[in-house]
């Protein structure tokens, strides 16, 4: 049986259940727990840190994240940050691969 092949820019992102969005000055933040289990999380988080760990987003992270609802495609979205990236060239893969990171380390899951 062969395998479909799936468009990457049809997928709709969705933030993580264990993300929470924070904002600062405008920009978002991404903030997450050392550990999601709580035994891992009093038993490993070392005294001096956090049990949260926290990610600041620049400018263009922002305007990418702020739109990940759920509901828009990877293609919708882009198309909304046309304007925003100033139409410059090669803008579609720097949004492409930022929601690839984001996806890769857990910050989103796709429908």
């Amino acid at each position: 049986m062969a395998k479909e092949k799936v468009n990457f820019f049809d997928l709709v992102p969705v933030i993580s259940e264990h993300i929470t969005t924070e904002k600062e000055g405008g920009l978002s933040g991404i903030a997450f727990p050392r550990f999601r289990s709580k035994f891992m999380q009093k038993y490993f988080v070392p005294k001096n840190k956090s049990a949260i760990i926290r990610i600041r987003l620049d400018e263009h992270g922002t305007a990418v994240w702020d739109l990940i609802d759920g509901k828009r495609t990877v293609t919708e979205i882009t198309e909304l940050l046309a304007e925003h990236f100033n139409h410059e060239e090669n803008y579609e893969y720097r949004i492409l691969t930022f929601l690839v990171q984001l996806l890769k380390q857990g910050f989103i899951v796709t429908k």
